[in-house]
């Protein structure tokens, strides 16, 4: 009888521990299960939030790294507003075209005509990752224009974007760029010429008007939906892809693949992954997690020596968006997420209220931790 008893107890483990690891085979049923208040109150108006996000697993075979996506409402066609987020794809394509140039480096100095500073390529990207700066990816934008952006990204193969503007400055649809003055040693510089791009045509893409209402230049408040036709677009799948041949090139054909020098792509990740303090800025503003809202954005405490976030984050007009790829060289875990969430409850876009504390960087923190552990949970 005592036999028995055991053969049914043990019968009765196994299946608890196969119901448990069912329950976390599939990484959205895990994010689903989630009993965070953070994530809750997102769930129950999940509509009025517009949430999107793609899960990538990272497996690697035959000296390969496989990719495998788990995705959350992602639709290229359901357009959200990129914000900070089009900055990585223009540091990479600086780096290109200075890889393809002949006498340029990310050393180069430089300056915008009209503009009193004079920098590098390389402070610029940096500035980029380590606080998002506005005027850093301006600059970066004149040195590129519009056509070159988009005309590099769609032979890689990366579809379901177009970059069109510029950011937080007076000309930002101006199609025509500003000529760089570039220094070819301490007393020899050379001008750029100005880029004529095309004309920035609509986007036809759903949710492309959103809200009851927006705040216009002149400071009026306008009882219509917002457009945002004229607007960047970056679509998760897009800024997936742009990562993915950042962290595993080698994955890619050559043809998809970024062109850079070994030791630019050592640069560029060190770039993302630095935190502000590492890239210079002192102020307590300027915390570990400023620009990484995913495991840590709701905190401003230290973010764990084992734990690298390479990763850029948007935010404006209410939509808080990160891409990033996580890895905790302790615990042998790393796994890619990119999500978007727009938190905007009046409705009124331009007007500076959107619940990004409350709500928002909460919800992104915490899918990051759901995610974290769910690997640590797999190991």
């Amino acid at each position: 009888m005592k036999h028995f008893t055991l053969i049914i107890c043990t019968l009765v483990l196994l299946f608890s521990c196969k119901e448990k690891q069912q329950k976390i085979n599939h990484p959205i049923d895990y994010f689903l299960a989630s009993k965070s208040d953070n994530i809750k109150k997102v769930l129950d108006s999940i509509s009025k939030h517009e949430v999107q996000f793609r899960y990538t697993e990272i497996n690697k075979k035959n000296g390969l790294y496989i990719a495998r996506n788990y995705d959350f409402n992602t639709n290229p066609k359901n357009y959200f507003y990129p914000a900070s987020s089009v900055k990585l794809p223009i540091a990479i394509l600086t780096l290109e075209k200075i890889f393809e140039s002949d006498n340029l480096t990310k050393d180069t100095e430089f300056f915008i005509e009209g503009d009193s500073i004079k920098t590098t390529f390389a402070k610029e990207i940096i500035k980029i990752f380590a606080v998002s700066d506005n005027d850093a990816y301006n600059r970066l934008f004149e040195f590129l224009g519009q056509d070159y952006i988009n005309k590099k990204l769609k032979e890689k193969g990366i579809k379901n974007v177009r970059i069109a503007h510029r950011l937080a400055t007076e000309d930002a649809d101006n199609v025509t760029t500003k000529p760089l003055v570039i220094y070819l040693n301490d007393s020899t510089t050379t001008n750029s010429k100005a880029i004529i791009n095309s004309p920035i045509l609509p986007l036809n893409l759903n949710k492309i008007k959103k809200g009851i209402g927006y705040i216009d230049e002149e400071n009026i408040l306008q009882k219509e939906a917002f457009n945002f036709s004229l607007k960047n677009f970056y679509s998760i799948e897009a800024q997936q892809q742009v990562l993915q041949r950042v962290i595993y090139p080698e994955s890619f054909t050559k043809e998809q693949q970024f062109n850079l020098y070994l030791d630019d792509i050592a640069f560029l990740k060190n770039a993302m992954s630095n935190t502000p303090k590492d890239a210079g800025y002192t102020s307590d503003s300027y915390y570990d997690s400023y620009v990484k809202f995913f495991m840590f954005g709701n905190t401003k405490d230290p973010i764990p020596n084992n734990i690298k976030i390479y990763n850029k984050v948007g935010y404006a007009y209410g939509t808080l968006t990160d891409c990033a790829f996580i890895e905790d060289t302790e615990n042998d875990i790393s796994f890619m997420l990119t999500a978007t969430i727009l938190v905007n409850k009046n409705g009124v876009f331009n007007d500076n209220n959107y619940e990004y504390e409350t709500v928002g960087i909460p919800f992104l923190a915490e899918l990051g931790r759901e995610f974290y552990n769910y690997n640590l949970q797999k190991k």
